[in-house]
C-alpha cells in the first residue's frame, strides 16, 4: 500500500493549551476565539477567502496517541464505532471544523466557533458554501435524542493517553 504523506500548511492558535476544556463542537461555542496561521509560501492561495463567512479546516489531531474501533462520545457513555463519533483518537488522526471566518489579515485567518487546541497543525482550509454543505432530510443517529437543546459542552479527559 502506497504511504501517503501530508505537509502542514500552517498552525492553528487558540486559548486551549490542552483536550480538556475545549468545544466539543465550535457551532455549540459561538464566543470561542482563534486565529489561523497560514505559513507564508501558502499566503497567495488565501485570495479571495475573506470573502466567505465560515471555512472548513483540515487539521492533525497531533495529541491523539493509538486508536480504538469503538469508543465513547463526549455526550454519552455507551460506546459506538469510531466512524460514527467525532473523537480524535481514529486510525488516520484528521480532525475538521467549521469555523466562522473574522478577518483575514495577511496570511493569519481570525476565527470564532473554535474547538481546537492550540499548537494544531493545518492540513488544508476549504470555504464553507451552503449549497454544497447543506443537506436536507438527514437523520443524526444515535445523536437525535442528545441534540435535544444541546448547549456548550467541554472536553472532559476521556481521549488523554
Amino acid at each position: 500500500m502506497q504511504k501517503i504523506v501530508y505537509k502542514p500548511i500552517g498552525i492553528i492558535h487558540s486559548s486551549y493549551k490542552q483536550r480538556e476544556g475545549v468545544p466539543i463542537q465550535g457551532a455549540l461555542s459561538r464566543n470561542s476565539k482563534g486565529k489561523v496561521e497560514v505559513f507564508p509560501e501558502y499566503k497567495a492561495g488565501l485570495k479571495d477567502l475573506g470573502e466567505f463567512s465560515h471555512i472548513i479546516l483540515l487539521y492533525h489531531f497531533h495529541l491523539a496517541k493509538g486508536y480504538s474501533l469503538l469508543s465513547k462520545p463526549f455526550l454519552e457513555n455507551e460506546k459506538h464505532g469510531i466512524f460514527a463519533i467525532r473523537a480524535p483518537k481514529r486510525p488516520n488522526p484528521i480532525g475538521f471544523s467549521v469555523v466562522k471566518l473574522e478577518k483575514v489579515i495577511g496570511n493569519v485567518l481570525h476565527v470564532s466557533e473554535v474547538d481546537i487546541v492550540d499548537g494544531t497543525m493545518l492540513l488544508d482550509i476549504k470555504p464553507y458554501v451552503s449549497k454544497f454543505d447543506v443537506r436536507t432530510g438527514t437523520k443524526d443517529g444515535w445523536l437525535t435524542e442528545k441534540l435535544k437543546g444541546a448547549k456548550e459542552h467541554k472536553a472532559d479527559d476521556r481521549y488523554s493517553p
